[in-house]
């Protein structure tokens, strides 16, 4: 049985019906590590909390864990972990006081699952009577996902929670799902990192509410059907403008220092280089990349 089913799950909001999440399906197998992957207003929150209860569907099913998203809410809740998007444990209340609540709440003891919450508490215990509203970002995200497993859930969904958090904290934050996902833990995340896709099992790309691809990270990249191309030269405002003009490209966009690029037929870096020169381009490079999950992403946008 898989631990998270959804099917044609729609959201719609307001007076003017603008659809949110728009008949998404998607299974997620017991012990994996799923991504959801989009940009902001992709709907990826909203997908999360119908399948949290938090919200009811308009439209579609979904269970959790075997339990009906909308006639087993309550059974769900007891048996999921949820760390939403922003910040929501109690700000004046120490990060202690935080982990005694809801373990409580759930009918259980620091002591008696402390084991799966040791390596990250362990890097916030000094700060065990520090009020969580004082604490910095990284902080705030460790003691969140510690209250979130404190029950010991089947299941554990985490909305964007590497966003705002530095570079050193988000990957020990993904080496922390790693070590979680041995305990058994089916762990469903949502990120608008491209770069954080690669380490999930399985991936889902969202845009307006829409499922674009599932697949495996190096699936998805396998399935880039043209040869991409990095190009860079003096001006990249000039670069890309004449990119676009050039007769043979199918695509062309900014892509960090470099802009990427495909090309129609039988590609000869000399001859766009040679064109680019032409145009006035100065200091070309040009040579062939292999796509990431970003290059996929835009290109199923523009299919």
């Amino acid at each position: 049985m898989d631990a998270v089913v959804a099917r044609d799950l729609s959201k719609v909001y307001g007076k003017e019906k603008m659809i949110a999440v728009n008949r998404v399906s998607f299974s997620v197998k017991p012990g994996e590590l799923f991504g959801l992957i989009g940009p902001d207003g992709a709907g990826k929150t909203s997908i999360f909390r119908m399948l949290t209860t938090l919200l009811l569907p308009d439209g579609g099913t979904g269970t959790v864990a075997g339990f009906d998203i909308v006639k087993d809410y309550r059974s769900i809740r007891n048996t999921v972990g949820y760390m939403p998007g922003k910040f929501s444990l109690y700000p004046d209340l120490t990060v202690e006081e935080n982990l005694n609540f809801f373990a409580t709440v759930f009918g259980t003891t620091i002591r008696e699952n402390y084991h799966l919450i040791k390596d990250i508490y362990s890097q916030i215990e000094r700060f065990k009577d520090r009020r969580a509203g004082k604490l910095s970002g990284g902080m705030k995200q460790k003691l969140a996902l510690c209250c979130a497993l404190i029950h010991k859930p089947t299941v554990l969904f985490l909305d964007e929670p590497t966003t705002g958090v530095d570079p050193v904290s988000r990957k020990e934050f993904w080496e922390m799902l790693k070590r979680l996902k041995q305990e058994g833990i089916t762990i469903v995340v949502s990120t608008p990192y491209m770069d954080e896709a690669t380490l999930c099992d399985r991936i889902a790309l969202i845009q307006t509410g829409k499922i674009l691809s599932i697949d495996t990270p190096e699936n998805i990249v396998n399935s880039y059907s043209d040869l991409l191309y990095a190009v860079k030269a003096s001006s990249m405002f000039s670069l890309l403008k004449n990119l676009k003009t050039y007769e043979n490209t199918i695509d062309s966009y900014a892509f960090g220092e470099y802009a990427h690029a495909s090309f129609s037929g039988v590609t000869d870096s000399l001859k766009v280089r040679n064109h680019l020169q032409a145009v006035g381009l100065e200091e070309v490079e040009i040579h062939e990349v292999r796509p990431t999950i970003e290059d996929c992403f835009i290109k199923l946008l523009k299919d």
